[in-house]
């Protein structure tokens, strides 16, 4: 049952924004590309990992809505295979950012019943950063809330090629099977994990950058023009609303009572 007191204060413009949603027909996965740290720096006359800092925020507040709406899965893309092209100083402030928010919100992840996830090539990274997302890993592992992924230097290319080596490989030890859709599907990261319903996208651009290329396949995407250290909760339900607005086919045709067959088919297929 959600509680519209911990979503939003009694007679807020977020407590309207709430009681507009259907909580029966909320999205089971959230996507978010954070994007506009650094333009939210620039335009502020700060350096960009300020920008950086700043974005902390959103993404308590972001998680903290998501835990108390009930929302299944929450996916961050918090660091790309790309942003290693940026100035080593940014990736270093970007690294010591998640090993505090790790120390600071754990305890608080395993007291709200979040049980935390990983994507992409992660084991990669520093040793110092690989230590503290396996302690949490640890920690949160018998958590049964909010599954939160964090993707870290993640590329949805990368995550198909990984799939495709990992097929190889079990292949190659007597695992064999034909190779369709599902086959592939078991073997990326998000394997167990429903398909994201809604990919939220800050800051006005209008592009993937390489993120879930597989998963978000029939993803709503809702762009919105808000810079990622102003986004807040708010930001949050009026994308669900929209989402909620639509009409979704997946390539089908409409019924009667508003639901798809084709539709139904994908949703259920990790359920």
């Amino acid at each position: 049952m959600v509680d519209l007191a911990q979503l939003a204060e009694p007679g807020s413009p977020d407590e309207l924004l709430v009681r507009r949603l259907d909580l029966d027909r909320l999205p089971r996965h959230v996507a978010v590309i954070m994007d506009g740290n650094g333009r939210w720096a620039t335009a502020r006359g700060l350096s960009r990992v300020e920008g950086h800092r700043a974005g902390v925020e959103a993404v308590r507040d972001t998680i903290e809505a998501s835990a108390q709406l009930g929302l299944e899965v929450l996916t961050l893309y918090a660091f790309s295979v790309e942003n290693w092209k940026r100035p080593r100083h940014e990736i270093w402030t970007l690294m010591n950012l998640l090993k505090t928010y790790l120390r600071k919100e754990l305890d608080s992840l395993v007291e709200n019943d979040i049980r935390l996830g990983v994507l992409g090539r992660w084991r990669e990274l520093d040793g110092s950063v690989v230590r503290a997302l396996e302690n949490a890993l640890e920690r949160t592992s018998d958590c049964g809330g909010l599954r939160l992924n964090i993707a870290l230097n993640y590329s949805g290319r990368s995550e198909i090629v990984d799939a495709c080596r990992r097929i190889v490989t079990d292949w190659a030890s007597g695992g064999r099977a034909d190779i369709d859709e599902a086959t592939l599907d078991r073997y990326l990261y998000t394997a167990e994990l429903p398909d994201p319903d809604l990919l939220i996208r800050t800051s006005g651009e209008m592009r993937l950058s390489n993120f879930l290329l597989w998963q978000v396949a029939y993803a709503e995407i809702s762009i919105i023009d808000t810079l990622w250290p102003d986004f807040r909760r708010s930001d949050l339900f009026r994308a669900i609303l929209e989402y909620q607005g639509r009409q979704r086919r997946f390539g089908g045709l409409e019924d009667r009572s508003g639901s798809s067959a084709a539709g139904a088919e994908s949703d259920s297929r990790r359920a």
